[in-house]
């Protein structure tokens, strides 16, 4: 009797479990924007931490000018201060240029016209047909950055939360890590607790290799615009080498934007960068990207497009982002717990 009693108590307590998981299951899928922000913000916050520590300990003699929320707002002074600095310094000149371009889009439009007129399947139109249809197409295009621009607003806020959330995760972060690891047995946590903080050595190092890449293809691409005389070469190198934080993905809108800048002036331009970028991306895979990120991360390239390839999928340029530095946590994690080490020689009977 207490056997069936056990049996029936035993089978409420798994129908029970497997519906809190169901609706468990059901709110993060509603709340996946959510945990996707909290998310890459844990992570943003433990590859930044050991700055902030480095940053905290710094001592003149005796003294320790800097405790850690010291170090934090230092970061973010240096960080808004760069922003602030490059916004100052870039913007003026595009937005001059627009301006520019959009007080002659009415002259330039019957000048489009009559070369337009010139190829062979265009001499039968009419010119206020033509003249209407690209004033059509200029509103439209207007009216899709103003709704880009919207979307874009939303982003922005997204970006400021996740700010936010970066610096509580620095400030707190060791209280959150250590109430995530009460819930394991402590049989087990000591082992999971080894096994994360080698995962975020191997992730600080991907920020320093990744760093140097940046810096790298910013400084060499700033030399070769401002050779070229493509417009905007300081932004717009800076712009490249900040691109290059998102693997594979951040090259090629880098690319993208280049040749669309230099398309401006010349064709010749447009080639120039075409092949800057063509031997650039040869060097970084086949000399750079061996030699600076793998030796840090252990990571193979099959790996870190895979990693790349699912990150757009699920969250976009963001899980594009932290594609990587996600793949090292799973790295570890997979050799730790489910990868079968080959025995020791000595243990071979």
């Amino acid at each position: 009797m207490m056997s069936l009693l056990d049996n029936r108590r035993s089978l409420r307590g798994d129908i029970v479990f497997v519906c809190a998981l169901v609706v468990l299951g059901y709110v993060a899928w509603l709340a996946r924007g959510v945990l996707v922000l909290l998310y890459v913000s844990a992570l943003f916050a433990a590859v930044l931490t050991p700055i902030v520590r480095a940053t905290s300990r710094i001592r003149i003699g005796r003294w320790q000018p800097l405790k850690r929320s010291g170090a934090v707002f230092i970061l973010l002074l240096a960080v808004a201060s760069l922003l602030t600095a490059y916004g100052a310094f870039a913007f003026p000149p595009v937005i001059h240029d627009l301006q520019n371009f959009s007080g002659s889009m009415p002259k330039r439009i019957p000048e489009l016209v009559v070369k337009f007129r010139h190829l062979p399947f265009a001499s039968r139109l009419n010119n206020a047909e033509v003249t209407e249809q690209i004033q059509n197409y200029v509103n439209q295009a207007a009216a899709s950055l103003l709704l880009s621009l919207k979307s874009w607003a939303g982003k922005l806020i997204d970006v400021a939360m996740g700010f936010i959330l970066t610096v509580y995760f620095i400030l707190e972060g060791d209280q959150a890590y250590r109430w995530f690891l009460s819930f394991f047995p402590p049989e087990r946590r000591q082992r999971l607790d080894a096994v994360l903080r080698r995962a975020n050595v191997r992730m600080g190092r991907w920020l320093l290799g990744q760093g140097s890449l940046m810096l790298i293809l910013g400084a060499s691409s700033t030399i070769v615009f401002a050779i070229l005389h493509v417009r905007y070469p300081y932004a717009l190198g800076i712009f490249t080498g900040l691109l290059n934080i998102i693997p594979v993905l951040g090259a090629a809108i880098a690319i993208i934007l280049a040749v669309l800048v230099a398309a401006i002036d010349s064709w010749g331009r447009v080639a120039g960068v075409a092949i800057f970028f063509a031997v650039y991306i040869q060097i970084e895979n086949s000399y750079l990207t061996p030699r600076i990120m793998q030796s840090r991360v252990h990571l193979p390239g099959l790996a870190v497009i895979v990693a790349l390839l699912l990150g757009f999928a699920i969250a976009g340029v963001v899980g594009a982002l932290v594609s990587v530095p996600s793949a090292v946590l799973v790295s570890v994690l997979l050799e730790e717990y489910l990868v079968q080490k080959d025995a020791a020689p000595n243990s071979i009977p």
